[in-house]
């Protein structure tokens, strides 16, 4: 709609405005089918009692209902023409002032356009209105128009500016905010399918109360009248958000109405003007929703501005940017506080831009005790703008968002420690400073403590000397004046009345053993002049025994004489009781050590006596024998492996091997046992099963609780058989032309593991060039493999051709995998074939 201008007038009454060509009905909505007659159509927002009951249709009761129906529907339709006509006329003025002709040629002229456009006079006002008003509203009508232009308009998005006019005329002409709650419920939301409306005001204390409502009961209003700060609440997130909040429904989220509709969704938007939150615009939706699309998130956002010029006390003056700082009357109080605190204070009020938003803060005064980082006089600072003057300090920082929030929400901020940025000559200079933010009347209150550097570090210093127990003293030699430090008095079990002690008292106060160092000490201090220090054991008077150290230092006038000393206590008892734990500690775990390096070399020795490492072959006829022990790298690991080859009487070969468990002198004394025990056991001439069923009842009866493992065979070089048989332990390894391969496993259990054991004896024939081996688990034993495949890796390696028995057993003791530090025992017996004899 395009709205002549008077300059293009050539009469008033002899030309007529001309006016937009009028859109196809399918094009253009009609909104005169939405407001008024629709505001009086849906009266889903109006409080309804419940009809009594009639009897019959013509009762007095029924009647009495449709009479009192037909009275509201007669008020709200008067309601819905009075707001029409509001706009109606506010359109005729625009004209008048535009055009400059009479109200009657206004009205005829608008009367004319609206039936040229093919649109209602209330649309036509309403278009005319937009496009004086260039606000929010008449941005949404231009959106409205380009969208509905492209793609139609949307469900529920019909003529919003018509709708939000209705809205700002009839809130205009309200008297409280429950008439604009119940205006905005009426024309603007219930065409989007709101159910109910609740408007907040936010107190100074940052309570809400319920200011206007409509949808609701009176009872369910009386409920929720106020909410105390701290309480959670749908309204409460949108204040801390100090944005638009929307929650697709209400389940745990407390608000007014939740109950009613405890699925519905809600939407709160902040309500102030200038930066400042005047309170919260709660809609209540009945059924859960998805977030709005962005036209009627713009049309709530209007909706929240508006009532938010309702809800602005009209005595507050704003400071613009436009013009100069106007004084606000309840300012000067702030200033008359600031002058009282004995804190650097400033006062700050709201600097809006041309749109009325918040731009900046201007300083409206700052007290006598407020000092510039800078070093400007504060006349230089006085009705200047903060982000101008600290423009590093606050601009984009934390600070300057702690003042928009304080200033939004009225809630106070203290904040310890903050580091904020200045510049002095170009040079930027960090400092740290305590700040607390007050909202009071139209401004802020700025209480700036800046952080000063020696009481910093003197907080720091008492930290230290209480964390190390540290009293500092000084005394004056020529006035005796003795000052001590508050842990100096703790440390010596005394009060400040009974006043400190002079260091010519040590000798009395300590313990008479230590006289003679403090007698040197004291003589290097006050004689010699020099820094001196002593360790000592005070006596208190409470009977407390204590160490303390002292460190002192001579203080000289300008004439070179001695005029002070000054120094500190320690407290080093818990060090002292500490060092002399240590030290026992150490002499235990020193003569704990001594024993085992010498149980360990005694072991060692009984074990090599025994099986030395290295041993002479067995010289034996149609044999070629090989023996290799491997100990234990670690002396603390001595175990208890064994072996033996020997020629019985009878012309058979002994061939064994066998592991008792554990390490120490006990495994290694079991293994003398069993080993010598089995050697005589094999004179009188029983086989190899017999053998160890003999042996488990030396380790069961004769020894102290030892279990052993082991393998014992018989070789008859005559016939080139050989019996045999294990108790528990890993089977022998045969290697000859065709590959190297274990015997299959026989039966039987742990030596030393039960009275009666069963074991069952094998029988097995070599051939000329085979190789018999013979082992104990530490040759292949590993802590992250399973036996079969470290004995599968040990037949690989037995494979491998040397040329004599002994580099054979060589290579199995240097490259077998075993990872467990523990003894090793191999016996190497090689058929020697009838050439080589």
């Amino acid at each position: 709609m395009s709205v002549p201008h008077g300059d293009d007038r050539t009469g008033a009454d002899e030309q007529e405005p001309t006016g937009r060509t009028a859109s196809p009905p399918s094009a253009r909505p009609r909104a005169h089918a939405l407001v008024p007659a629709a505001a009086g159509a849906d009266a889903r927002h109006v409080e309804t009692r419940d009809a009594e009951p009639c009897d019959r249709p013509g009762g007095t009761v029924g009647r009495l209902a449709v009479t009192v129906e037909r009275l509201r529907d007669e008020v709200r339709e008067a309601h819905a023409a009075a707001d029409g006509r509001a706009l109606v006329e506010v359109a005729k003025g625009i004209l008048i002032e535009r055009l400059g002709c009479s109200p009657a040629t206004a009205a005829r002229q608008l009367a004319e356009l609206a039936a040229q456009s093919g649109v209602s006079a209330l649309e036509l006002a309403v278009d005319i209105i937009n496009q004086a008003a260039r606000d929010r509203v008449a941005e949404i009508a231009a959106d409205f128009v380009r969208r509905t232009h492209d793609a139609g308009p949307e469900p529920g998005d019909e003529q919003p500016a018509l709708r939000l006019r209705s809205a700002e005329s009839a809130a205009m002409a309200a008297g409280d905010t429950q008439a604009v709650a119940e205006s905005l419920l009426r024309h603007a939301l219930v065409p989007l399918g709101a159910a109910a409306v609740a408007v907040w005001t936010v107190d100074r204390d940052g309570s809400l109360a319920l200011s206007g409502h409509a949808g609701f009961g009176s009872g369910e209003a009386e409920r929720w009248r106020h909410v105390p700060p701290g309480v959670t609440t749908v309204a409460r997130q949108a204040l801390v958000s100090r944005g638009t909040v929307h929650l697709e429904s209400v389940t745990d989220v407390p608000s007014i109405g939740s109950l009613r509709t405890p699925g519905g969704a809600r939407t709160t938007l902040c309500v102030g003007t200038g930066g400042r939150i005047h309170g919260v615009l709660e809609i209540c939706w009945p059924e859960p929703l998805a977030p709005h699309p962005p036209a009627i998130a713009r049309q709530l956002e209007a909706l929240a501005e508006l009532c938010a010029h309702t809800l602005e006390n009209p005595a507050r003056s704003a400071t613009r940017a436009a013009d100069g700082p106007v004084a606000d009357p309840a300012v000067s109080d702030l200033v008359g506080v600031a002058d009282a605190i004995y804190d650097p204070a400033l006062v700050l009020v709201p600097h809006l831009n041309a749109e009325g938003r918040l731009a900046d803060f201007r300083i409206q005064h700052v007290n006598a005790h407020f000092q510039d980082p800078a070093g400007r006089p504060r006349t230089a600072l006085d009705k200047a703008l903060l982000l101008e003057t600290y423009p590093m300090a606050v601009g984009g920082g934390a600070f300057y968002d702690h003042l928009e929030r304080v200033f939004a929400t009225g809630e106070p901020i203290h904040v310890r420690r903050m580091s904020m940025t200045t510049h002095v000559d170009q040079v930027p200079l960090q400092i740290v400073a305590d700040v607390s933010i007050s909202r009071l009347a139209g401004g802020l209150l700025v209480i700036w403590r800046i952080e000063d550097e020696t009481v910093r570090l003197a907080r720091l210093l008492q930290h230290a000397q209480r964390l190390g127990r540290i009293g500092g003293f000084e005394e004056n030699l020529e006035t005796g004046e003795i000052t001590w430090s508050s842990q100096l008095f703790a440390l010596y079990g005394r009060t400040p009345a009974q006043g400190p002690s002079s260091l010519h008292a040590l000798a009395a106060q300590a313990h008479p053993d230590d006289s003679v160092a403090i007698g040197r000490f004291l003589r290097t201090l006050l004689h010699h002049r020099r820094p001196a220090t002593v360790a000592f054991r005070l006596h208190r008077a409470d009977g407390v025994a204590r160490h303390i150290r002292i460190v002192a230092e001579p203080v000289s006038g300008s004439s070179e004489r001695l005029t002070a000393v000054r120094g500190a206590y320690q407290d080093v008892s818990s060090q002292h009781w500490t060092e002399v734990a240590l030290a026992a500690t150490r002499d235990r775990l020193a003569h704990t050590e001594q024993e085992a390096i010498e149980r360990n070399r005694l072991t060692l020795q009984l074990q090599h006596a025994i099986m030395p490492p290295a041993r002479d072959p067995l010289q034996v006829p149609g044999l070629q024998v090989a023996v290799r022990y491997r100990p234990a790298e670690t002396e603390s690991l001595v175990g208890g492996d064994w072996y033996d080859a020997v020629v019985l009487p009878s012309g058979q070969i002994l061939l064994c091997v066998g592991d008792v468990a554990g390490h120490g002198i006990d495994a290694a004394t079991g293994m003398v046992v069993l080993r010598n025990a089995l050697r005589g056991l094999a004179m009188t001439g029983a086989g190899p099963a017999q053998l160890l069923s003999w042996l488990n009842s030396v380790a069961y009866h004769l020894t102290d609780f030892v279990t052993a493992t082991a393998v014992c065979a018989l070789y008859d070089p005559g016939t080139r058989r050989m019996r045999w048989a294990r108790a528990g332990h890993l089977p022998p390894v045969v290697v000859n032309a065709g590959g190297a391969a274990a015997l299959p496993l026989t039966h039987g259990a742990l030596l030393g593991a039960g009275l009666e054991l069963e074991v069952e004896e094998a029988e097995t024939e070599l051939r000329p060039g085979d190789t018999l081996l013979m082992y104990t688990d530490g040759l292949i034993e590993r802590r992250d493999t399973a036996w079969h495949e470290s004995l599968d890796h040990l037949l690989a390696n037995a494979q491998v051709p040397v040329e004599t028995l002994g580099r054979l057993l060589d290579n199995l003791l240097t490259y077998g995998k075993s990872d467990t530090d523990d003894d090793t025992c191999l016996i190497g017996v090689r058929i020697t074939p009838k050439e080589a004899e």
